[in-house]
């Protein structure tokens, strides 16, 4: 569980989602555990969401811009902060959490908006995000929900007041569970930083030698120590008991990391496969089902294949589907190893909004299976932690991502953050021997701030977000800040955007014109395919990562016939795929064409009376006969397998919509 540090230099929170998680996530998971018999789990809870979760429990107007605006008048609004409203409401997922209420539908669609339209969009925002617990519980969140419109100011602040007293209990259902051996409750380093840049920047080269990392780098062990003992002291002042394990950072591990971990008196962390495999030199995934010792540090590495399935894959299946085949996953390795430890680590937030429900129908069926498994045992970290473990010798720099560090150091934007991040330490330095302590002090809590790994993610072109900007800028003014407490002019480059200002474009082109390619598997001409649809598949993720599968790009696109797919992808690796899923709603088709099938040949395949064209040899092609398909707008998904687990939903977004009825007539130009 964690969000970055969304305070400005006030204190005041600069964007909702610490809340918005607080109301339908924080509770909600460790609820629909606890509500099945004999289930134990780990829940990471980062510093960063603990301080700022805090601050909603009295008043949090006061100390969260947009709730600030929220509570008010619409009418007192000023234009920016008018359309920043807007912006916030319509950023819920449409079809999981904007569609099930009708109003908030309606609402969705609107250009402009009346006084009352404006304060229905508000409330029905906030309900979207109310959980499952919630909507169950809260006789207040229940009634508003059924009133779905005519909402007043006074509705506003009997929401907001229930929602703050909600968010005052979290903590403690945590503790607990926790007492009840239920659960056990991790931490990270304070700020969230990737511990192993700061100990030693060349970690990111030892990594991936291809790694672009500033020319002038210093280490900053000092904050390092700082980021884990600030953690574990808040760690202990809201739950009452000192930490046993912590979850670095994404997964961001070295030597000298996991050795200052150990320092701090922790006994185990957790990071992914991708690091045993690089330390132990093999991918025999045998290897990956037990505890490791390293240097008397117990380590757990996730299976991140089936986790992702959680996490990426089963949000487009039906939740009794998607829990079968999540049991049959772990059979297989139980056959194998009937005695192993799976580790199953992902996103405890991020991914609910993308599921019906929120979640609950599929952990609900996924809980109640596991507690009526005899051959499978659930356990928590801390259990693990007193296990028998194998001996780990060497252990390789990396994080859960691809095992490097490319995603916080590499790219322009992102080596640029840590250069000033350098610049402001290196004038710190030459000064601070001039300031008293108070202010030192602050200072220390900005380069800490400044630390924190999600700036960094969001800078570069690997992941997208509607407020890269709002990032940008909250990440500059801590550095801002240390500036302005040492009395000193800040340098312009603290005043100048590192972020490009990106948009959906960047990895989201529609199509132009009609387009007519022959489905012969082969990329051979550049005209078949101008004017069609580009989805950059290697530039689309947003708020979680995954194992990159082998389609880079996906071009598609039309005409009066047809319907065509391309998938740019590395064929080495797509053939390595058994099949390709192919998902059509709402006309129900769910069909699989056998990869290494279409290798060198034409196919013709009619599934459920809709007609396809595959070839596959520079690329896989598809076209789709619209004569056989009876709607005006359809919904395209695609999944690749290799050996029953997904390795690549495709699109990344979700579905790919097509209207049948397009004619491209508004581009056309002489």
């Amino acid at each position: 569980m964690h969000q970055p540090d969304y305070r400005d230099g006030l204190g005041i929170m600069q964007m909702p989602w610490v809340f918005l998680h607080a109301i339908k996530d924080y509770y909600d998971m460790p609820w629909m555990m606890a509500r099945h018999k004999n289930l134990k789990a780990t829940f990471n809870i980062t510093p960063p969401l603990i301080e700022q979760l805090k601050l909603y429990y009295t008043r949090p107007q006061y100390n969260d811009r947009f709730l600030n605006l929220w509570l008010q008048e619409p009418s007192a609004l000023n234009e920016p902060d008018y359309q920043w409203i807007i912006k916030i409401c319509k950023s819920a997922q449409f079809d999981t959490m904007v569609a099930p209420l009708p109003s908030f539908a309606a609402l969705y669609k609107k250009e402009h908006y009346n006084h009352h339209d404006f304060l229905d969009l508000e409330v029905l925002f906030i309900l979207s995000w109310c959980g499952v617990y919630l909507r169950e519980k809260s006789s207040l969140v229940d009634s508003l929900i059924k009133k779905q419109n005519d909402y007043s100011q006074y509705d506003k602040t009997l929401l907001l007041d229930e929602l703050s007293n909600f968010c005052s209990g979290i903590f403690d259902y945590y503790t607990q569970l926790h007492n009840e051996d239920r659960i056990s409750i991790s931490t990270t380093p304070l700020n969230h930083p990737i511990l192993p840049l700061l100990m030693d920047m060349n970690n990111a080269l030892k990594a991936n030698p291809s790694t672009h990392i500033p020319q002038q780098h210093i280490p900053l062990q000092e904050d390092a120590l700082l980021q884990v003992q600030r953690a574990k002291e808040l760690f202990i002042e809201t739950f009452g008991f000192i930490p046993e394990g912590f979850w670095p950072a994404e997964g961001a591990v070295d030597e000298k990391s996991i050795a200052l971990l150990k320092q701090c008196g922790i006994k185990w962390i957790a990071t992914d496969e991708a690091i045993l495999f690089k330390s132990k030199h093999s991918d025999d995934r045998g290897l990956l089902y037990t505890p490791y010792d390293y240097k008397e540090m117990c380590i757990g590495f996730r299976d991140h294949g089936i986790s992702d399935l959680i996490g990426f894959t089963y949000r487009f299946w039906e939740p009794q589907k998607a829990s079968e085949h999540f049991i049959s996953s772990l059979q297989k390795i139980n056959t194998s190893n009937p005695q192993g430890v799976v580790f199953v680590i992902l996103d405890g937030e991020n991914a609910w909004e993308f599921f019906s429900n929120n979640g609950f129908d599929f952990f609900d069926s996924l809980y109640s299976k596991l507690s009526e498994t005899a051959w499978c045992e659930t356990v928590h970290m801390d259990d693990v932690a007193k296990l028998e473990a194998q001996t780990l010798e060497h252990i390789a720099p990396g994080s859960w991502i691809h095992g490097e560090f490319n995603t916080w150091v590499g790219h322009n934007e992102k080596t640029r953050a840590w250069e000033l991040i350098y610049m402001s330490k290196w004038d710190y330095e030459h000064h601070k021997q001039l300031l008293d302590e108070s202010v030192k002090a602050k200072i220390t809590e900005h380069f800490l701030a400044a630390e924190c790994s999600d700036w960094f993610w969001w800078y570069g072109d690997d992941h997208f977000t509607d407020f890269g900007l709002e990032f940008d800028t909250l990440f500059r003014s801590h550095l801002i800040s240390i500036y302005d407490l040492m009395e000193i002019s800040p340098p312009s480059d603290l005043f100048r955007p590192i972020i490009e200002n990106k948009s959906s474009q960047d990895f989201w082109l529609k199509p132009q014109s009609h387009i007519y390619p022959d489905i012969d598997g082969k990329h051979d001409s550049f005209f078949e395919w101008i004017g069609c649809g580009v989805v950059d598949e290697t530039k689309l993720f947003s708020t979680m990562d995954k194992v990159r599968g082998p389609v880079r790009k996906i071009l598609y696109g039309q005409n009066e016939e047809n319907i065509y797919f391309a998938f740019d992808s590395d064929m080495t690796q797509l053939y390595e795929c058994d099949y390709l899923r192919i998902i059509i709603e709402p006309l129900g088709f769910n069909e699989t064409i056998i990869v290494h099938n279409c290798k060198d040949t034409h196919v013709q395949e009619y599934f459920n009376d809709i007609s396809l064209k595959v070839a596959c040899e520079e690329w896989l092609e598809i076209g789709v006969d619209k004569s056989t398909i009876q709607a005006q707008k359809v919904q395209f998904r695609f999944e690749l397998y290799k050996k029953s687990i997904v390795v690549q939903s495709l699109p990344g977004f979700g579905e790919l919509e097509i209207d049948l009825t397009t004619n491209y007539n508004e581009n056309w130009f002489v």
